[in-house]
């Protein structure tokens, strides 16, 4: 509910400060923003240049001024906040550092001479608070207890499939070894037992060869 009034704070804040040409600019809390007021160079160089708060309609306090552009140091700090005024450019820069929530409000950049005032910007200034990390939390002793022994189950259960997958394999592995053996040795011994008997084509070359040559078989006859 609080965020959602900032929220809204925000909105109207914004569409107010467009209406009155004021410069919103938003900073993380701790964090910092760079301000850029411009300027006619050839005008307001001699003039003296501040950032100031406005408490009031008409009463804003300096919060740190620059130094004149003759001398050798541009830049001037007061506690967290700085200012740089860039006379050749025609640039004011105020930084804010180490934001804190007291930091928001209204501020202006400031030039003046002899007694007459000039705002060159107005700026609204808006501190965000950091968002913290969201922490879950803890669950019960018991959901902590059915989801450890869930895992475990599971670990379990992968673990029984892993064994069995791999006793599977070394089975159908010994199957084909054995199965490979007995095909080499089969074919062997039928290599063996053809080489041992000789066919029937080397039983009849010798009775044609003896036949071409003149000699007939000697065939045995009874007297």
């Amino acid at each position: 509910m609080e965020k959602l009034i900032h929220f809204i704070f925000l909105v109207f804040c914004s569409a107010s400060c467009a209406a009155e040409n004021i410069t919103v600019v938003y900073g993380m809390e701790g964090g910092s923003i760079s301000v850029n007021c411009t300027y006619d160079p050839w005008q307001q160089r001699w003039r003296e240049k501040s950032w100031c708060r406005q408490l009031e309609e008409k009463r804003c306090v300096p919060v740190v001024s620059a130094r004149p552009f003759w001398l050798p140091f541009p830049r001037k700090r007061n506690g967290t906040t700085s200012i740089r005024d860039n006379t050749h450019r025609g640039v004011l820069t105020v930084t804010m550092e180490q934001l804190k929530k007291q930091d928001a409000g209204l501020y202006q950049c400031k030039s003046s001479s002899l007694g007459e005032t000039s705002s060159l910007r107005k700026v609204q200034v808006e501190v965000l608070t950091a968002v913290l990390e969201t922490q879950m939390p803890e669950e019960p002793s018991a959901v902590q207890g059915i989801s450890s022994i869930s895992s475990g189950a599971n670990f379990s259960a992968f673990s029984i499939i892993a064994v069995f997958l791999a006793v599977k394999f070394m089975v159908a592995l010994l199957i084909f070894l054995t199965v490979l053996s007995l095909s080499v040795c089969s074919c062997w011994k039928k290599r063996e037992t053809e080489q041992e008997k000789p066919s029937w084509d080397e039983q009849q070359v010798l009775p044609f060869d003896a036949a071409r040559d003149g000699i007939s078989p000697s065939w045995g006859s009874t007297a």
